[in-house]
């Protein structure tokens, strides 16, 4: 059975709010952004938080759209959708990123 990630047609703003709302993931978006177009294993995100709550967090934001993951063996590769949330809700991505960056420049994960 593969992982559900929603159509580009299917991405709803609410949802996408919701993924981005949470620090954690705020910080995973960061750092795939500053990535883009690079895929990032799971576990290379320096996040203090349990694997089961990591697990989570990447769920919400694979089921919103935000992200896109894929199977390589036993791991999961991240990427951010950029141009799907670009061509459905334009300018939000950058308009987030760049406030939160404003709001404390040393979230960005390495």
């Amino acid at each position: 059975m593969g992982l559900y990630h929603p159509s580009r047609e299917d991405l709803e703003l609410p949802a996408v709010l919701h993924a981005l709302s949470d620090p954690h993931r705020l910080r995973i978006v960061q750092a795939l952004a500053e990535e883009h177009p690079k895929a990032r294993r799971c576990g290379t995100f320096g996040l203090d938080v349990s694997k089961s709550t990591l697990t989570h967090h990447f769920r919400v934001l694979r089921e919103a759209g935000v992200i896109e993951q894929r199977i390589d063996g036993t791991a999961k590769l991240n990427s951010l959708r950029r141009e799907d949330l670009e061509s459905r809700f334009g300018g939000l991505l950058d308009a987030v990123l760049e406030s939160a960056t404003a709001a404390d420049p040393t979230s960005a994960v390495a």
